[in-house]
């Protein structure tokens, strides 16, 4: 990686600022506040954003609601630009994030920008939520607090260590294969405890077999018994049956004996009614044969020419009636004319035939001749009328006698109609009787039927006890093949039942085998996660621990010889603790001197850096450095070898951070930071 350019928008001390950066080694240079470790927090937020538990206010700037840095930097032949700004609400927060490689921009989230960030610099997953401690210990850890990893205490430290390698996974599996072992003696003691039943199952189901066995024994006979009872009951109802047919051969018997009694009793209803009919028809012959003596041919012709002459008379009453009535009619539509004339005289005051004036006595004159016409009609319509009324009378009294006639005449036809009935009476009375005859003959057949029947009654009734006695038996044998039967059902029942317990208790003592199997599966896990893995896990990290500190110790104590003096013999012990030995006496760190504990701390640093870049050959940070005031209580003399310890770098880009004037000279590049006005500036 490269760093090519930084740009600042209201960043700290900085208002607006670009800086460039070049490769090789750059100082940069300034007093004490004036803006050098300003830069390196804008480094690492344009990269990374906001760290957990870091404030916006730490970085933007006092009295400003809006801030930003972009960077530019190189990385495997990629160029890349990050932007990020801060914006100032209820509190301070990143408020826009981009990455552009190659030209191609893209706007995405302040999350997603650090996991772009870490995958362009090939940081392991494992780093991306570890507060940015991989860049920390490879590229940018401030000299003061790599002093406080020295002097913290060994347990603290080495577990950091552990963090910063990544080999805090170990532990983390060795912790985890703990737990997971205690997690399998738990589920062994509960499978345990499940197949604790598994011999007292064994023999349940044994007896359950037996039993089983004794049920199919007891079910065969049963079932033997049931269809001997069913084969009586089937005897019986065929017994039965027969029983049956000759009940009902009685039944027919006595519905053919009340057949009998109905035929004899209609016929004996014919025979009287037939006496009845004849005994009427010899009264209407005797009754036909004594009218028609009183029959007389002549007056019945004289009463005939009587209606006649009576019709005649009649008929020309009926035309006087109607001559009058036409006559009373003409009279009436005279009187009707000469009123419409009277009327039509009231409003005539011209003549329309000659148009002279009519005067008033010519009116009163055809006024008085219509009313003399018309009473003189009245009176002939009164007189008609009575005429009208006497002839009406007159007709009236015709028709009287002409009815009375008439009747007559009826009376004789029907008379004579009877006559002409009698000889058909009396072939009736003939035929009737008979019919009398034949039926008498039909009821002495009956009579006959009637005693067979009741004879045959008799020998049948000895069938309604048996029917009786057989119902009985036939009652018994149901109840009996009945019970069999529930016994059957019962049985079935239990032997569905125990066969339902036996394949349970096959099921359960099958799962119960299965978990017996994992039960020992499960301790032959438990004994090679306890026994092998965590020792093998526990054997692994040694080693690896063993072997980083092992190039840790010789890279520090080769770094620190060149910052002191040959009389210092330093190494590490097995917490990654600084020993200092001098004449072959230990000396504690707080009794070092200044520059000697900056010495430490900065061999310390280089070390750290170039175990990790060796450890994680593949990140791109390799070639890319800052030192933060590598120098701080440094003497003159130490001064002068950090140009040896800078040329043993062989970094890509440098970025050493100090006042100490003399480092100029060791460098290739100098940007130096001053403050005007309580805003910072920079001049390359």
């Amino acid at each position: 990686m490269i760093l090519k350019e930084i740009s600042l928008k209201n960043i700290r001390s900085y208002e607006n600022q670009r800086i460039e950066f070049k490769e090789g080694s750059i100082l940069l240079s300034g007093d004490i506040g004036s803006g050098k470790t300003s830069i390196l927090l804008a480094i690492e937020f344009a990269l990374f954003g906001l760290q957990p538990g870091q404030r916006g206010s730490a970085l933007l700037r006092n009295g400003e609601k809006e801030g930003g840095v972009s960077i530019k930097f190189e990385v495997s032949g990629k160029n890349v630009l990050i932007e990020r700004t801060l914006k100032k609400g209820k509190a301070i927060s990143q408020d826009y994030s981009s990455i552009t490689i190659d030209g191609e921009k893209q706007e995405i989230s302040v999350t997603e920008l650090k996991s772009r960030v870490l995958d362009l610099l090939n940081y392991p997953k494992e780093f991306s939520k570890k507060q940015n401690l991989l860049y920390k210990f490879t590229v940018y850890t401030p000299q003061e607090e790599m002093k406080e990893i020295i002097l913290q205490d060994s347990e603290t430290r080495i577990n950091a260590l552990r963090h910063i390698f990544g080999i805090d996974k170990y532990k983390r599996i060795i912790e985890n294969a703990s737990i997971l072992s205690l997690k399998i003696r738990e589920e062994k003691r509960i499978k345990e405890a499940m197949t604790s039943t598994l011999e007292q199952d064994k023999l349940n189901l044994s007896s359950k077999k037996n039993e089983l066995s004794f049920k199919f024994k007891d079910f065969s006979v049963v079932e033997g018994e049931f269809i001997i009872k069913r084969d009586i009951t089937k005897k019986v109802q065929e017994q039965l049956q027969e029983v049956l047919k000759k009940i009902d051969e009685k039944s027919k018997f006595q519905q053919e004996i009340e057949k009998t009694k109905i035929m004899t009793s209609t016929k004996n209803s014919l025979i009287l009614e037939n006496k009845k009919v004849i005994e009427q028809l010899k009264f209407q012959v005797s009754e036909v044969i004594h009218s028609n003596k009183d029959i007389d041919i002549l007056k019945v012709e004289q009463i005939i020419k009587e209606i006649d002459l009576l019709k005649k008379e009649k008929k020309e009453l009926e035309n006087k009636v109607l001559d009058i009535r036409t006559k009373i009619n003409s009279l009436k539509i005279k009187n009707q004319e000469g009123e419409e004339i009277k009327e039509k005289l009231k409003h005539i005051e011209v003549c329309p035939t000659c148009l002279q004036d009519v005067n008033t006595t010519y009116k009163n004159n055809v006024l008085n001749k219509i009313n003399s016409e018309t009473l003189k009609n009245l009176k002939k319509i009164d007189q008609f009328i009575l005429q009208e009324s006497k002839i009406l009378n007159e007709t009236a009294e015709f028709e009287k006698n002409i009815s009375l006639n008439e009747k007559q005449i009826h009376e004789i036809n029907i008379l004579k109609i009877k006559m002409q009935g009698v000889e058909e009476k009396q072939n009736r009375i003939q035929e009737i009787e008979k019919s009398n005859i034949l039926l008498n003959k039909d009821l002495e057949i009956l009579d006959k039927q009637l005693s067979l029947l009741k004879t045959s009654i008799l020998e049948l009734n000895k069938f309604d006890n048996l029917y009786r006695e057989k119902q009985s038996q036939l009652d018994e044998a149901m109840r009996q093949e009945k019970m069999t039967e529930i016994k059957i059902a019962e049985l079935k029942k239990e032997i569905s039942f125990y066969s339902q317990q036996i394949n349970e208790l096959i099921e359960r003592i099958n799962q119960t085998e299965l978990v017996k199997e994992q039960v020992n599966y499960l301790t032959d896990l438990e004994s090679w996660i306890s026994k092998e893995f965590i020792l093998l896990a526990s054997s692994i990290e040694k080693n690896i621990m063993n072997k980083l500190k092992s190039e840790f110790s010789k890279l520090f104590s080769e770094w620190f010889s060149m910052l002191v003096s040959d009389t210092f013999n330093v190494s590490l012990d097995d917490t990654f603790t600084p020993v200092v030995e001098f004449q072959d006496y230990v000396i504690e760190y707080n009794f070092l001197s200044g520059g000697e504990r900056t010495a430490i701390a900065l061999a310390y640093r280089l070390a750290l850096n170039q175990v990790l870049n060796s450890f994680l050959s593949n990140i791109k940070t390799k070639g890319f450095m800052i030192l933060d005031e590598p120098t701080d209580g440094f003497s003159d003399q130490q001064i002068d070898k950090m140009r040896n310890v800078l040329a043993q770098l062989n970094a890509d880009q440098l970025i050493i951070v100090s006042h100490e004037q003399k480092i100029e000279s060791f460098v290739e590049n100098v940007i130096k930071c001053k403050k005007e006005k309580g805003k910072s500036i920079v001049e390359v």
